[in-house]
């Protein structure tokens, strides 16, 4: 199963752009492959995100194994940092 990035290409928040670009990066860097879900362009892809993540407000970025919800932005940083990426992203 390929990672999922569900992201935006549409937000006035500089947070979420920062935080999607810092996802893309490492998952880029460490050559894990990931396909990317912009929910700006299909209210059914935001709808399933927030369904993944369990909260109806959830916001980008949100990541997935497939159908397997992982986490948020922090929950990927802290994954990062804890050098847990692979057991985060259920690579493993």
């Amino acid at each position: 199963m390929p990672v999922t990035l569900y992201y935006t290409s549409v937000s006035g928040s500089t947070k979420i752009k920062k935080e999607q670009e810092r996802v893309l990066s490492v998952l880029e860097s460490k050559n894990i492959y990931h396909i990317k879900v912009d929910i700006s362009q299909n209210t059914d892809d935001k709808d399933l995100m927030r369904k993944l993540a369990g909260d109806n407000t959830a916001l980008p970025p949100q990541i997935c194994n497939g159908d397997v919800y992982c986490g948020d932005y922090a929950a990927f940083d802290e994954a990062v940092e804890m050098e847990q990426l692979e057991k985060f992203l259920k690579l493993k």
